[in-house]
């Protein structure tokens, strides 16, 4: 917010505080009595515009610049991804009991996470300019938290302004004391001798404080996905459903939820131009419908071109924050190819720079779920009808596969679980999300299905082929028009899957695994009962909370 600054006036742009300097904002006073964050000492900026966080990070976060297509080009530093082994919360009397410990959640002391906090603080005192925004997570008015971010640099302040839902300037006067804290210091270290930390970087988070802390790394998706996992924690103790997934509708108003992990096609596949985008990642199912969280989308841009992603491509413009990319030096074209800083290169921008954009980013009850999955052995179907029990235990389970060529060091297909589809993210047992699940979709008779975007006709380490998109996406034509739930289906052995006999546009044949398959039966079947058996073995760690019908919904592989 800007106060009385005109050009040639002694104030500058962006600031916050009055013309009188013995007046204080709010703000002020709120960061001074809960931190004790010395405002005649250090500038505060809140809210400020997207001029003026482009003309801070410009002046003051060296390397900084503006791409060709008027995009701040920021820089995170050494940290260009998430350190989710550094992430920790603390055990109190309330979360000690509800949340997920293992190697997800690990436990800090109330302690050690005050003594981190104090660190923070101390270092953004210190700081000359400290930047604030409050904004909201959730789209439905009803279950929306308040949120407020402090950062020492303005990149992360506009990545979050891009990230969470931006308020209106009378939501803004009234927004109150924030329900959650981010306090983003990642520019100073934490300390590592410190009680149960093992690198200087330290992702905190307190329930019971309603804080977080970021010591040690300047990566913004700690940000994001911070918001994430306090809403995974929230929402369910609200009766509402948290998902890390994607969604949209179609012209009628039925809803697509779809999850699935990285390479199998979530993005791609919910990004339908017969279809209106409600939201890329994250989302909640609360007893009126589908909600986003988030206010904006955090795009992979590594290979991004115009022609395969023209939507993204076209939404990196002015307002829009590039993380890490390389760019020509005379020009400022982005060479979306280069990974030499890293091949997590990302751009944050609104969610309303995309054109189909359903805002606000709110839905009805999902008509139908799709669990996305990758499979390099060629014997997950293409498409097959899930049950409700079978519902939880893939959901529970999150499988694809990583093949040579996607990550450093896979040289052969690679077998990936994550629970929910997003188990870095998760703060209660899986169980406990996908019982919820179960529970909406019988509620609300929503369909389910499985679609493996992955290989056919034999393993992509022996010369299967990748399923074509075209059929993928006549799919899930077939899944929208309604027409599939109703065709016919036969049972699949082993995972018993029901598949269907046949899909307008696919060729029969794919359609069954075992039918496609270019190598010999004796070959099939021991590829199916291998990955069958990495279902059971991943699955073992979850059968002391899961249910005896999640757990009898595997696969069964018959002894002979």
């Amino acid at each position: 917010m800007t106060y009385g600054y005109r050009p040639g006036s002694p104030g500058r742009p962006g600031s916050s505080r009055p013309d009188s300097p013995t007046q204080h904002t709010k703000v002020e006073e709120e960061l001074r009595t809960m931190a004790g964050i010395d405002y005649d000492k250090v500038t505060i900026k809140h809210n400020p515009s997207v001029a003026v966080l482009y003309e801070e990070a410009l002046t003051h976060e060296v390397g900084t610049v503006i791409s060709s297509s008027g995009a701040l080009c920021s820089y995170s530093g050494k940290k260009t991804g998430r350190s989710p082994n550094d992430k920790r919360i603390v055990d109190d009397d309330e979360a000690g009991k509800d949340v997920w410990w293992g190697p997800v959640n690990t436990k800090m002391s109330e302690r050690v996470f005050l003594v981190s906090r104090e660190r923070a603080i101390d270092y953004l005192n210190t700081h000359p300019r400290l930047y604030v925004f409050d904004g909201f997570a959730g789209w439905d008015p009803k279950y929306r938290k308040k949120i407020r971010v402090i950062a020492s640099r303005a990149y992360h302040i506009l990545f979050m302004r891009n990230m969470l839902i931006r308020p209106t300037e009378a939501e803004l006067e009234e927004f109150g004391t924030p329900e959650f804290t981010i306090f983003n210091a990642g520019e100073f270290p934490a300390n590592r001798y410190t009680t149960g930390m093992t690198s200087t970087t330290s992702i905190s988070v307190n329930f019971k404080r309603h804080e977080m802390v970021i010591l040690g790394t300047e990566y913004a998706g700690e940000m994001k996905k911070g918001v994430f996992t306090v809403m995974h924690y929230l929402m369910p103790k609200a009766g509402v459903l948290s998902l890390h997934s994607s969604a949209n509708e179609g012209p009628d108003g039925d809803v697509s939820l779809f999850f699935g992990l990285s390479g199998t096609g979530k993005t791609t596949l919910s990004a339908d131009p017969k279809r209106r985008l409600i939201g890329d990642d994250e989302h909640c199912w609360s007893d009126t419908g589908i909600f986003n969280i988030e206010g904006g989308c955090y795009a992979k841009c590594i290979d991004l071109s115009s022609d395969k992603e023209p939507e993204i491509y076209n939404a990196i413009r002015f307002g829009s924050v590039l993380e890490n990319v390389v760019l020509n030096e005379d020009n400022r074209d982005v060479d979306y190819s280069d990974d030499f800083l890293t091949e997590n290169t990302r751009c944050a921008y609104p969610i309303d720079f995309i054109p189909n954009a359903k805002i606000p980013c709110i839905g009805g009850h999902p008509k139908n779920i799709i669990l996305l999955t990758c499979d390099a052995f060629g014997v997950i179907p293409p498409v097959s009808k899930l049950t409700p029990s079978q519902v939880m235990y893939h959901f529970i389970s999150g499988y694809t596969t990583k093949v040579a060529g996607t990550e450093d060091g896979i040289v052969e297909p690679t077998p990936t679980f994550s629970a929910c589809f997003g188990a870095p993210f998760l703060v209660l047992h899986p169980q406990r999300y996908a019982t919820m699940l179960a529970e909406k979709m019988s509620q609300h008779a929503a369909d389910a299905w499985l679609i493996n975007t992955g290989w056919v006709g034999n393993s992509a380490k022996n010369g299967g082929k990748r399923c074509p998109l075209k059929y993928t996406r006549a799919i899930l034509d077939s899944i929208h028009k309604g027409s599939l739930s109703q065709g016919e289906f036969e049972t699949f052995e082993v995972f018993n899957f029901a598949i269907p006999t046949s899909v307008e546009g696919v060729p029969s044949e794919l359609l069954h695994p075992k039918r496609a398959w270019q190598g010999t039966p004796e070959e099939f079947d021991a590829s199916l009962h291998n990955v069958a058996k990495m279902f059971i073995t991943n699955f073992k760690s979850f059968k002391d909370e899961a249910s005896a019908e999640t757990c009898n919904s595997g696969p069964t592989i018959r002894k002979d």
